[in-house]
């Protein structure tokens, strides 16, 4: 079944409130997928920061004490590019002043057995396995600023309850995508994606997804082509939301078989698997609130 909480922030004065809001969103999607959850949070201050590129990896305990991972990225890397490594929950987050790929590579070098689920300068990524609420506070969600957010609760269908397989998946800069539903013809997509090069890190076919959007924009897209590019490729029922650096998109499939909802203001752009998960939003009264047409591509920026 699977629920999806996202939210972008138009009003800068709202972004202190982003890690209240979206866990207020949260709460009441947690019945949609209790087995596991992720989060991505843009622009949040002390997990990324202007400059830097930040990675996520997945869990807490990478087999290397934090300082010992330090000082083995920052030996491969330049003098000022000044590495640091932090634990955030299950999380643990790998920064420093070089572009992402050098970085990735500098961490591939000294944790060859980790498992990078987000990358690039505005974005974080937290996932786990458990009850959706405690992974957003074991993660700190609450207190979280930042500019957009981005969660979801997982009831596994097609794969293991893994914290591998929990959504987000972010597969390119800042790019990160979320999905309720399935895709029926990902094991060929997949394997066309794998022709070209792709490595995949789960089993999942939401990572499909991701990768096949993360292609197209990589060979020109637009965010709003690569959605409908997918809807020509990827077959199956589903809603998706698909974050950027400075922008979102909600796409449901051409039957809408999995539901979604939008609240649009000034101040903001909020979609959920629910409306009670809109509910509490500041001025949810005043907001215009519809359900996202079938096989619609919609796309803010902030």
């Amino acid at each position: 079944m699977c629920g999806i909480a996202a939210l972008q922030l138009r009003n800068p004065s709202l972004h202190p409130q982003m890690g209240s809001l979206l866990s207020s969103m949260l709460c009441q999607i947690v019945d949609r997928g209790p087995d596991s959850a992720g989060l991505a949070v843009y622009n949040t201050p002390g997990l990324v920061a202007p400059g830097t590129s930040t990675l996520s990896l997945l869990g807490r305990n990478q087999g290397m004490a934090t300082a010992d991972i330090t000082a083995g990225v920052a030996a491969l890397l330049a003098s000022d590019a000044a590495p640091s490594v932090q634990v955030v929950g299950d999380t643990t987050l790998v920064s420093a002043a070089v572009g992402t790929d050098l970085l990735v590579k500098a961490v591939s070098e000294t944790l060859p057995a980790a498992t990078i689920i987000g990358r690039g300068e505005h974005v974080a990524v937290m996932k786990s396995v458990g009850h959706p609420m405690e992974i957003a506070a074991e993660h700190g969600l609450e207190a979280m600023a930042g500019s957009q957010g981005l969660s979801h609760t997982r009831m596994a269908t097609e794969s293991a309850v893994t914290a591998g397989g929990s959504h987000p998946f972010s597969v390119a800069d800042d790019l990160c995508l979320v999905h309720n539903g399935s895709f029926s013809n990902h094991a060929t997509v997949r394997r066309e994606l794998k022709r070209e090069g792709m490595v995949f890190d789960s089993e999942n076919d939401t990572e499909v997804g991701a990768r096949y959007v993360a292609s197209r924009l990589k060979q020109g897209d637009t965010l709003e082509e690569a959605l409908v590019n997918l809807g020509k490729v990827l077959d199956g029922f589903y809603t998706l939301v698909v974050t950027t650096a400075d922008s979102m998109a909600v796409v449901r499939d051409p039957i809408a078989c999995k539901p979604a909802i939008i609240a649009e203001t000034g101040d903001y752009v909020a979609m959920a698997s629910e409306y009670r998960a809109l509910a509490a939003l500041p001025g949810i009264d005043n907001a215009r609130i519809f359900e996202p047409e079938p096989g619609k591509v919609y796309t803010w920026s902030l």
